[in-house]
């Protein structure tokens, strides 16, 4: 059985890592569509309401793309500046 280059483990589980924290933006938009979804009914049942109802959602919006925004950063890093090289 032929050994593993240490340097292609690395880049390949780096990807695959990459892979996974790029998948972590999936849960963020659906959960986006499902505020705003939400958001639009509430103002549609109480339009006196709309300036609270829309500025509560952009907000926990904001706070849950954050999650996708952290996914994309780590799978960049995975990527690009392969931090785990420097173990070799």
């Amino acid at each position: 059985m032929p050994s593993i280059d240490p340097k292609a483990f690395i880049l390949g589980c780096s990807a695959i890592g990459a892979g996974l924290a790029a998948i972590a933006g999936i849960g963020p938009g659906i959960g986006q569509g499902y505020a705003a979804g939400k958001g639009a009914e509430a103002v549609g049942r109480q339009p006196e309401a709309q300036g609270d109802i829309i500025r509560t959602m952009i907000l926990g919006q904001a706070i849950a793309e954050t999650t996708g925004i952290y996914g994309l950063i780590i799978a960049i890093i995975l990527l690009f500046v392969r931090p785990l090289l420097g173990a070799l």
